[in-house]
């Protein structure tokens, strides 16, 4: 066992003689190397990485040939991440490509008592630092189970000689994981020798330097998996609120990564751009987000499946006004019938009236119907039809006559495409200006200010038609442009739209090629679109295969070649 104490004070040379100014010259070597590391630990953002380099360091500033580099998980046991032995050849975690097949190490025995006897278990534990030069020698001051040493000298032909374990300890005080070193070895011979107290000094320091990097990195990818599990619970917000764009929030970012990734491969037309990981996160971020300003948007305007709905379907108002006209009808054909003689030729004419008025009634509440679903373009003959029967008048619960449709009622019937009416479409609308707000509210770090620009941009239109703010191509960044066609091939493609079917791939990409042509969309990210097949796994993932209909090749319009 080691205790405290400080690394030793380095001599100059007028003090002592060759011998001891070459150990010094050694030591400052392995402290420089210390320092290298410390700061390369600093950088280093890849887990596995990060902990390969520690262990890696500490076995070069000991000149151990093998190590082993534990940390601690959430059910008191310790993992086995990187193994190394250098005259086996052995290379296990880390950048090896080769996992770890040891079994976790239990800090605790099932009854609840420490696992004192495991060398590493017991350096975790007490946060000791154990330094055996012989961890087979019968004269350590602490009994340990060497079983599985034992085992892997037998299987190895190997002989496990020095140990040197150090715990790494976080500014909490918390024991995050182990750095234990087999069999320091003299840098002329190859003769192992025990860990001398330079050694412990400075993989102690490396350790305290590492739980700190650990520890970082661990809060960085905490915080990280949290703000992630936070915008992704917004998302699903927006997505329960109205069972219609369910999946919506979920698979935009799918296929804005999809496509963001084939046009940082271009090499032609956007060959500046490249998608590096932090930009791609930060689109990521966007693509959850770009709706978010939809929780402020009314359910009844979201989930608006027909023309008549607000709260509730109005169809069925004006079908019991049909009800009330044809009962109207039905009174006044028999009041009439009381007047003349049943078999008459009067009698007759009254009741072929009566017919023909309910056929007419019949007609225009089927008529009604259908236009208020809002499924098909609005003609003006059609819309003509529609004023003529809100000209009909109908006797309401008061005994008042009052006009068949109420003004706002022919208002809504009138909408030429879809089921929202102006202020409707404008209340639906405002949700990007408000997703841009709340976006703009939050404080991101540099690497992710973009986001607010990427997400706000997606109803946007190459030709500064779009909104809110009327941008141009050329006043959007590449990814604003990505998320604008991903957005709108989601929303073709969706079978859960209450106002429409989900379109056939080839419809849906005909459409896409029609809003390049009308400089709607991007004409470059389009043609990557096509080229790459981008559409062609998110469509096997999320569309009905009755709806791939892309086998057969066919003109795209915008698109110089035909599709194979």
């Amino acid at each position: 066992m080691t205790g405290e104490g400080r690394i030793p004070h380095i001599n100059s040379a007028s003090e002592e003689g060759s011998g001891e100014q070459k150990q010094n010259s050694d030591l400052l070597s392995r402290i420089e190397k210390l320092n290298a590391i410390g700061i390369a630990l600093s950088s280093e953002n890849d887990m596995p990485r990060l902990l390969e380099m520690i262990l890696v360091g500490a076995k070069l500033i000991t000149r151990a040939d093998g190590g082993t580099l534990y940390t601690v998980n959430d059910d008191n046991k310790l993992n086995f991440e990187i193994v190394r032995t250098t005259s086996l050849g052995i290379a296990m975690g880390g950048t090896s490509n080769r996992p770890v097949q040891f079994k976790a190490i239990s800090l605790y025995h099932r009854d609840g008592r420490p696992n004192n006897e495991r060398v590493v278990a017991y350096s975790a534990l007490n946060k000791a630092t154990v330094n055996l030069p012989d961890v087979y020698d019968a004269n350590n001051s602490i009994e340990f189970d060497f079983t599985g040493p034992r085992l892997f000298d037998e299987r190895m032909n190997y002989r496990t000689r020095s140990m040197l374990s150090v715990p790494m300890i976080n500014h909490e005080g918390k024991t995050v994981g182990v750095i234990q070193l087999i069999n320091k070895q003299n840098k002329a011979t190859g003769e192992v020798l025990a860990f001398d107290r330079n050694d412990t000094h400075l993989v102690k320091s490396l350790a305290s330097q590492a739980a700190i990097a650990l520890t970082n990195k661990r809060l960085i990818d905490d915080l990280k998996e949290l703000f992630d599990s936070f915008i992704k619970t917004i998302a699903t917000g927006i997505d329960e609120k109205s069972p219609y764009t369910g999946g919506h929030c979920k698979r935009v970012p799918l296929l804005t990564l999809s496509l963001a990734e084939a046009a940082s491969r271009d090499t032609e037309h956007l060959k500046e751009f490249k998608l590096t990981e932090q930009k791609r996160y930060a689109l990521e971020v966007a693509s959850w987000l770009h709706d978010c300003g939809k929780l402020i948007t009314p359910v009844h305007v979201v989930d608006k499946a027909t023309k008549l709905e607000t709260i509730h379907d109005r169809i069925h108002l004006i079908d019991t006004r049909f009800e009330v006209l044809k009962r109207d009808a039905e009174i006044a054909m028999l009041r009439n019938l009381m007047k003349v003689e049943s078999d008459s030729p009067e009698a007759e004419a009254i009741e072929r009236r009566y017919h023909d008025e309910i056929a007419t009634l019949n007609s225009e509440r089927d008529f009604i119907r259908h236009c208020n679903k809002g499924s098909e373009f609005m003609a003006p003959e059609l819309q003509e039809r529609v004023k003529s029967i809100s000209a009909r008048t109908w006797c309401n619960c008061e005994g008042h006559t009052t006009p068949f449709f109420s003004e706002e009622e022919l208002k809504n019937l009138l909408i030429t495409y879809g089921t929202l009416n102006k202020e409707e479409r404008q209340i639906i609308n405002d949700h990007i200006v408000v997703t841009i707000k709340m976006l703009k509210s939050m404080k991101f770090p540099e690497n992710m200010k973009e986001v607010p620009e990427y997400a706000g941009g997606h109803h946007e239109r190459m030709d500064g038609t779009g909104y809110p703010l009327g941008l141009t191509r050329e006043q959007m960044s590449v990814p604003a442009r990505v998320m604008a066609i991903a957005d709108v091939f989601e929303a073709l493609t969706a079978e859960d739209r209450p106002y429409k079917e989900g379109k056939k791939l080839s419809e849906a990409l005909a459409i896409l090629g029609k809003m390049k042509q009308e400089h709607h969309i991007d004409p470059v990210l389009f043609d990557i679109f096509i080229h790459e097949k981008v559409y062609l796994p998110y469509a096997h993932k999320f569309m009905n295969p009755k709806l791939i209909d892309i086998e057969e090749p066919f003109e795209i319009p915008g698109y110089p070649f035909k599709m194979q």
